[in-house]
């Protein structure tokens, strides 16, 4: 059977040798630790699980939800940014409920681009960015993340002619898988080039409750101006330890958000209303859940940090994210480097080209597993390797 053409735009599938090594390790019963994959091992606020409990034993909630999400979540969203970030939207024409940021990432390249258009993607980034607009038959124009611009696009640099062409660009701080984070002078900037050439922003904001050191992310609507260019999507996934639940939204541009609802209402039927009841308990209940998760995220950085010290690294801690963007040593790609690791100490991390071929030359940690266990697969790297440089 032949596959439609659209699916060739999709990478290959990067971690697949490393899978197979997994599996080669397992049979024989050696204990794998991964520090690959980003998925909260904390559990769920309880508060939150109970409002799941009451609102599912609810029969009305039974029934096929609306594709815009309940008016109810849409306000709590808008209440949620004005005390956070001062920010006033409309919940019934700036706020569309998701299943899960990612599909909201994903569909948006099917509502404004078409063959012959182009995106621009950052590189490293969340791959969901590039995959879309391929699919939706765009060109994807990488926009270079690089340790000297602070991972932050040098919007300066793209050309002209590309920009005149481009119809959408993602962005996303704090950053995965950098951690990078920016300023609202940032976003200030990239309103302006959007303005500019008539370019849509859509800005993922998943991890902007995950930061540290007193420092706090701001929105990209924020910015003079963002809404009449953009868009930005979020998640509850990161800050409430709800990636399995699938809810979050887009808010900003009526416009985008209309023609966000208008797609999605054609290709899924809405999120599980009783979910979002319990997203509403989330974004209105008590913060103190969201603190001690950032503190356990905190200490876990600092078991990071010296065990990568111990292994011979000097890296600056981003301020942002569940993740530790790391150089590989000399000598090694990245994924040759991925692959011993996992030889030799049994510990999983994930190369940087699974994020885009600028990510070459690093590697991804995540904070997503228990201390004791990060202790753990740091100490076996000490004991396979002593240091690296």
């Amino acid at each position: 059977m032949k596959v439609a053409d659209r699916l060739s735009a999709l990478p290959p599938y990067l971690f697949a040798r490393i899978e197979q090594m997994i599996e080669e390790l397992e049979k024989k019963n050696i204990d794998v630790i991964s520090l690959g994959i980003g998925d909260p091992d904390l559990p769920t606020p309880p508060h939150i699980v109970q409002a799941l409990i009451k609102h599912a034993q609810n029969p009305e909630n039974h029934r096929y939800p609306s594709s815009a999400g309940l008016m109810d979540f849409r306000r709590a969203v808008t209440e949620w940014y004005q005390r956070r970030f001062q920010v006033e939207l409309d919940p019934a024409a700036e706020v569309v409920t998701l299943i899960g940021s990612k599909e909201g990432i994903g569909h948006i390249s099917f509502c404004y681009l078409q063959d012959g258009d182009i995106a621009l993607i950052p590189d490293p980034g969340y791959p969901v960015y590039g995959i879309g607009a391929a699919l939706a038959g765009a060109e994807n124009y990488l926009l270079p993340l690089e340790e000297k611009n602070h991972f932050i696009p040098d919007l300066g640099s793209v050309p002209s002619d590309v920009a005149r062409k481009a119809r959408l660009m993602f962005l996303n701080y704090p950053n995965n898988p950098t951690g990078a984070t920016c300023t609202r002078q940032f976003f200030e900037e990239a309103v302006e080039f959007a303005r500019s050439y008539d370019i849509i922003i859509c800005h993922d904001a998943a991890y902007s409750e995950i930061t540290f050191n007193g420092y706090s992310a701001p929105s990209f609507l924020e910015a003079p101006g963002a809404k009449d260019v953009g868009i930005e999507f979020h998640s509850l996934s990161k800050t409430y330890n709800m990636t399995g639940w699938r809810l979050g939204w887009a808010a900003g541009n009526a416009e985008l958000v209309k023609a966000l609802t208008t797609i999605k209402s054609n290709l899924d039927s809405g999120a599980f209303q009783a979910i979002q009841y319990a997203g509403i308990a989330a974004l209105e209940g008590s913060q103190n859940c969201v603190a001690e998760m950032v503190r356990i995220y905190q200490e876990r950085r600092q078991i990071a940090l010296q065990g990568l010290e111990d292994l011979g690294w000097n890296i600056s801690l981003p301020q942002g994210s569940i993740y530790i963007w790391v150089p590989v040593p000399p000598r090694y790609s990245s994924a040759e480097f991925a692959e011993l690791v996992l030889e030799k100490a049994a510990v999983v991390i994930t190369p940087g080209t699974g994020y885009g071929k600028f990510g070459e030359g690093y590697f991804r940690i995540s904070l997503t597993l228990p201390s004791e266990r990060l202790k753990e697969a740091l100490a076996r790297m000490k004991e396979a390797f002593g240091t690296f440089f």
